[in-house]
Formats: structure tokens, sequence, C-alpha cells
């Protein structure tokens, strides 16, 4: 087959490449514009895997992630974990005194809050970190800075005006990897602590959901985190992802997931896969 391809959103240093890297062994990373089109290179076969960011320790999920994950048939085969060091970069020669704009992903400007808002710099979203950084190189923009990772600046040809600009020290993100509906030969083993992803939905009457709930506890499951978000077919109506300590795609599971789809609306096994252990992947 060659090399695997690992398609991310973004340009190149982005968080999602570093995710990619540190992942699989050499790996060809496939720059595509969005999250969307990870997805669509996935199932459209351009690429065997694909990257998304999931959550951050201290902002949260990315909730249009959780989205597309409903909208395609995608297996989530694993997930990998990157530290995020971001500082403020902008063309050669300019001064931080200079600046009067500054670009990034939403997600990357929340987690420099505390240092953006010391000066009345106007933030604009962009849609991904690194190629924000790439575009004002690209228009060789004077009077902007990007909010990126320092490996990201210096691929673009940007200099670095603030080093370390994230509140949280121990700032990371969790990355997942997807894959077609049969599980990658190309997978990690789970040797060790596994994850399983459910999205369910239940009925909209008193003590659905903590009946569902009562049914993974009763079968020994610990629900490690419960996100909520709108359902896409009926209004004010809400889907649940579930990420479970254990693996349900063992026969074992079999009992479990029965036993649940007895009881809610709608049940959707995402993927079970090794949770990440060691330390996050420097970026």
């Amino acid at each position: 087959m060659g090399l695997l391809r690992a398609a991310f959103a973004g340009e190149a240093g982005s968080f999602a490449e570093d995710a990619a890297l540190a992942y699989f062994e050499r790996p060809l990373t496939v720059a595509v514009a969005g999250f969307r089109e990870v997805f669509e290179a996935v199932a459209g076969r351009v690429a065997e895997a694909g990257v998304v960011p999931i959550e951050n320790v201290s902002h949260g999920t990315v909730r249009e992630v959780y989205d597309l994950l409903l909208e395609h048939a995608l297996l989530i085969a694993g997930e990998v974990e990157v530290s995020v060091r971001l500082c403020l970069a902008a063309l050669p020669g300019q001064t931080i005194d200079d600046i009067e704009r500054v670009y990034s992903h939403v997600q990357a400007l929340a987690q420099a809050e505390r240092f953006l808002r010391q000066r009345p710099w106007t933030l604009l979203a962009s849609t991904t970190t690194a190629g924000a950084g790439k575009d004002i190189s690209d228009r060789s923009e004077r009077g902007a800075a990007v909010v990126l990772s320092p490996r990201a600046a210096s691929l673009h040809g940007l200099a670095i005006l603030a080093e370390d600009i994230h509140t949280e020290r121990r700032n990371r993100t969790r990355f997942l990897i997807l894959a077609g509906q049969v599980p990658p030969a190309w997978a990690r083993p789970g040797s060790g602590a596994m994850r399983t992803t459910l999205a369910l939905s239940v009925r909209n009457e008193p003590g659905t959901l903590v009946q569902a709930l009562g049914i993974l506890s009763g079968h020994g499951m610990n629900v490690s985190k419960l996100e909520s978000r709108p359902s896409r077919e009926r209004d004010w109506e809400y889907v649940f992802w579930v990420d479970l300590d254990g693996d349900l795609c063992r026969p074992e599971g079999a009992s479990v997931l029965s036993d649940l789809r007895a009881a809610a609306h709608t049940v959707r096994l995402m993927g079970c896969y090794p949770r990440f252990a060691g330390e996050p992947t420097e970026s």
C-alpha cells in the first residue's frame, strides 16, 4: 500500500499534523481545508485515516467534530494527545507594538485569552492555527500576528514575538483517529486500557437518560464522559455522547448493547480503541 495517508485539517505545522506524526510511524500527511474535508477524505478513500481534535483540557470539546461523526459512517480507531504550546508570531521585522490584529482558530484564541487581553488587538477567527500563519505569510500582511505553534511559525517563515502564551501550563488536546467501518490493520492493538464511544438518544420522557446510564452502571461500566448535542432529526431533543472505560466491541459487550438498545431510542457504537497512555507529544 505504501505510506499510510493521514488527512488533517489545516496546513503543515498544525497540531493535527503533530497528532498524525505522533500516532503513525512515518505517515504521508494530507492537508485538507477543514474538519468536514477530513471526514470526506477518509470516506472517499483519499486517505486511509483522518485526524481530528475532539477535546482540549481547558476549553472543552470541539462540537463540530461530534456533529460530523454522526453525519458520516466512520469508525473511531484510536486517540492521541498533543501538548499545545502557543506563541505569537508575525512577519520578520515586525515588533509586538506594530500588531493591530491577531488571527487564529477560536480554540487557540481562547487558550491564549489572558495574554491577548493585555493589548487592544482585534481578534479574528480562522479555520486553523497553521492556516492562519500561512495566510499572513502568503499575503505579506503587516500589522498582523497569529497564534500558533512554534513549529508552524518556523515552517511558514514567521518570527516569534512572544513564546508560551497559553494560559493553561499543561495545555493539551486529545485527537481522534478515524477510519472506515472495518477495523483497520494499522490500528494499535488494545493491550492496555480501552475506551468505547457511543452516541445514543432516549425518549423525551422523565428518567429515560437515567435509565440508560443505570444499565451501563449495572454492567459495571464506568462513564468517563457525557456530552450532549442537539438532535438533527427532532427539535429540542438531544444526542448523548458517552465515553466508557472498557471494550464493548468484544463478545461480552453484546449483552450491554442489547440492554441499552432496549431502553434507548437509538444507540450507535462509534468505536472501541486503546486509551492514550503516557505523556502527550510536544508540538
